[in-house]
């Protein structure tokens, strides 16, 4: 007790510096500024409204008082307790800047400002008679400042119209009038108009009109066409509209600088525009490139204009995307010059500066996880972006990783790996059959070998040759697809030890990790993403299909259980059908909290010529990214008890079955500091009775089987690199009995033993989903 009073004791006095710290620091006059109040006083608004209309006109307000949390101002007091710096660089300015804040006082705030945006504000939301008063409110050395705001009646709209001519333009614009964002009877909003001018602007692009802008478009509103709070509306061109933006443009000339570097076209003398009359035409597109580092043909699926067709942005930017996803170039950009202004024709020039065309990387990694494994890998990579002078992407790499027990429950084996791959990557399908490959990325076949050597000291060696061959396309942003005609694995052990055949006696389980085996068959992925846009609500799914010996099986009459199991170069082929889903929900309630949560469930069935899921195509649970109050692939299957197999080390816990949640809520203190609080939640189960795993087995009550962790994380978010740290205990353990498998009541931080047995820390890269 004596010494979780002191600890409480250090704490707050720790908060209170914190509190007062940045106070303590004022000049005489001086408050430090906690912020707005907004108040709305009206009985018109429901409660909807008027918290929209307040977080509105807060978030407009400045300058935004010192960041807190829980009360506390940290930043405030580190900068404080930094103090002034006399250079603009050093660890000391990093700190002062990165990790700390000036503070924000009474005196920076121009309150007569932000009353008059508070009053914009309301108006451009309909409410056109709107009144606001300020007070400042002093407390010691801190102020706040309490804005009220009398809205009056919110302005509706009676009507909209569009006035146009007769011109080619005015017929354009006519032609997308009906679907407007102004709506008769919708309130007043600013918002709403700004985007209706962007709305038309970005369906004229479409229709070739180039040089038209929003700005172009003008809305007038009438608030005293009647007595009631209405308003009626009426969209026109406005009579500064240049000439130009009024022409409905063609694509005269396509001309590519396909290896731009802007130095060597003044050395050599080159122009923009450039004179094409000396130049052949390569399916109608001039090819820039002197030194011949390119393929015209690299083009074939990129360039959407062609001579004589209306500008149009959608195939802009898709040109775009497609040339930037070639991965060949460092920059993209083009540009229009007018040819013939009588004509309404312009010529498209593309400047492409290409990257390094071959690149060596070298990667030295450390690493840890919950099997109380750490060690280091040596990553050494070779890339050539255009082997071919198509933008053929070649890969080489080759790493060795090391990884060693240290502490745990048990004794275990180094662990030595070392392998090496070669992966061509070719931007167009060689396929004889068609896929759908419409949108702004280049579809990719990709054919890859590779070979990894695993030594677990004193227990086994494995060699895997694998090999590939497939296509991967995106229809947009959001959908991708990948399909592996064929994936092919070969493994096979080595050195066995006279200790692991002793194991393998008592525990059979273990003879499938060293049995040779071959898998080969297609597999299938489809993801659908909407996290790349600024959405307070955006999900991700990913789904994917194994089929291995499926064909060959059926057409052998392969059959393990009957004693008419097929061999191919000596080796029993694998034949089984797995499927897997991956849902993702992120939530965000504001720029600084979120949730993320997670829905992972899988089945593998091996039928025909297997009984069992190879080991390497299992499901697995715990670890980093998992279930993380348990082990690496230390959890399950089903209610066995790991702990309880007769072996000197935790062996991998591989099943036929997967289900998974995690619940994960994520807050940013800092800069750079992000916490979270998570729940995990899941268990792999088998298809089989396995009589060394009893209760292993998927069955009816396999609800009371779910295993459950909860903990709190927190996570480095550099931009280039994100470091997390999760702390996690079991809360429920699924291979105990079943009136035991609740743990709140044994825990106990105060007991060194049960932390020693139970606090689980991950530490990882990146988020766990």
């Amino acid at each position: 007790m004596n010494r979780q009073f002191y600890y409480i004791l250090i704490i707050s006095a720790f908060s209170l510096g914190i509190i007062s710290c940045g106070t303590s620091k004022l000049e005489k006059g001086e408050h430090l500024y906690t912020g707005a109040d907004i108040e709305i006083v009206t009985d018109s608004l429901s409660k909807k409204e008027k918290k929209e209309l307040k977080e509105g006109i807060k978030e407009n307000l400045t300058p935004k008082p010192n960041t807190s949390f829980l009360g506390l101002r940290p930043k405030l007091f580190i900068g404080n307790l930094v103090g002034e710096t006399k250079k603009n660089k050093g660890i000391k300015h990093w700190i002062k800047t990165k990790l700390g804040e000036e503070p924000v006082l009474l005196q920076d705030v121009d309150r007569v400002f932000n009353n008059d945006i508070a009053v914009n504000y309301a108006e451009n939301k309909g409410y056109f008679n709107a009144r606001a008063s300020y007070e400042t409110k002093q407390k010691n050395k801190t102020a706040e400042v309490k804005y009220t705001l009398k809205p009056g009646q919110r302005y509706i709209i009676k009507d909209f119209t569009y006035e146009l001519d007769s011109t080619t333009i005015g017929k354009a614009i006519a032609e997308v009038a009906d679907k407007t964002f102004i709506k008769k009877d919708n309130p007043f909003d600013l918002d709403v108009i700004k985007a209706e001018r962007e709305r038309v602007d970005a369906l004229l692009k479409e229709r070739g009109f180039y040089f038209f802008s929003p700005d172009h478009l003008i809305v007038e509103a009438d608030s005293t066409v009647t007595e009631d709070a209405e308003v009626s509306m009426k969209a026109m061109l406005k009579e500064t509209t240049p000439e130009l933006a009024k022409k409905k443009f063609r694509i005269n000339k396509v001309v590519v600088f396909a290896d731009y570097n802007v130095n060597e076209l003044t050395r050599k003398g080159y122009e923009i525009p450039y004179n094409t009359d000396s130049l052949e035409i390569y399916d109608q597109m001039y090819i820039i490139d002197p030194d011949n580092r390119f393929n015209p043909k690299m083009f074939d699926n990129s360039l959407q204009f062609e001579t004589g067709e209306i500008y149009s942005r959608k195939d802009h930017n898709l040109t775009l995307y497609r040339l930037n996803s070639l991965g060949v170039y460092k920059f993209v950009k083009n540009e229009f010059f007018i040819a013939d202004s009588a004509k309404n024709l312009f010529d498209v020039y593309y400047l492409l500066t290409p990257n390094e065309m071959q690149t060596l990387r070298l990667e030295t990694t450390a690493k840890s996880n919950s099997a109380d494994f750490v060690g280091g890998e040596v990553n050494l990579n070779w890339t050539h972006r255009n082997i071919f002078k198509r933008a053929e992407q070649l890969r080489f790499s080759t790493y060795t990783s090391l990884g060693m027990q240290v502490g745990g429950k048990r004794d275990d084996n180094n662990i030595y790996k070392t392998g090496a791959s070669l992966e061509l990557s070719i931007p167009r399908l060689i396929t004889p059959f068609k896929l759908d490959v419409s949108g702004g990325f280049v579809p990719r076949t990709n054919a890859k070998i590779g070979y990894e050597y695993i030594n677990r000291s004193s227990l086994y060696a494995l060699h895997n040759f694998n090999t590939s061959f497939g296509y991967l396309w995106k229809h947009n942003r959001r959908i991708e697809h990948e399909l592996k005609l064929f994936d092919v694995s070969l493994v096979y052990s080595q050195n066995v030890t006279d200790k692991y055949k002793d194991l393998m006696e008592d525990n059979p389980v273990l003879q499938r990790v060293v049995e040779d085996q071959l898998i080969f068959g297609p597999i299938y992925s489809f993801t659908y993403t909407t996290t790349m846009y600024p959405k307070r609500n955006t999900v991700y799914y990913r789904g994917m299909i194994d089929l291995a010996g499926n064909i060959t099986g059926l057409v052998t009459g392969a059959d393990a259980k009957e004693d008419k199991q097929k061999e191919i170069f000596d080796i029993p082929f694998s034949q089984f059908a797995k499927m897997e889903h991956d849902f993702r929900y992120y939530h965000d309630f504001s720029k600084r909290h979120s949730i993320a949560t997670r829905l992972i469930a899988g089945i593998a069935y091996p039928y025909g010529n297997s009984e069992y899921i190879p080991f390497s195509r299992q499901f697995f649970a715990g670890g980093t990214n998992s279930v993380r109050a348990f082990r690496a692939r230390t959890l399950g299957p089903g209610s066995y008890n790991p702990e309880d197999q007769d072996a000197s080390f935790f062996f991998d816990q591989g099943g036929d079955i997967r289900l998974e949640m995690n619940l994960e809520y994520r807050a940013k203190l800092w800069k750079f500091l992000n916490f979270a609080a998570f729940v995990d939640a899941g268990n792999i189960w088998l298809v089989n009775e396995d009589e060394e795993r009893p209760g292993g087995k998927f069955s009816k009550n396999w609800y009371k089987e779910i295993a459950m962790g909860a903990g709190l994380g927190v996570r480095f978010d550099f931009s280039i690199l994100i470091l997390r740290l999760d702390l996690a205990i079991p809360i429920r353990v699924p291979y105990y009995a079943e009136d035991e498998r609740w743990r709140f009541d044994d825990i106990d931080l105060g007991d060194s033993q049960w932390r020693k047995d139970n606090l689980m820390l991950n530490i990882a890269i990146g988020y766990p989903f």
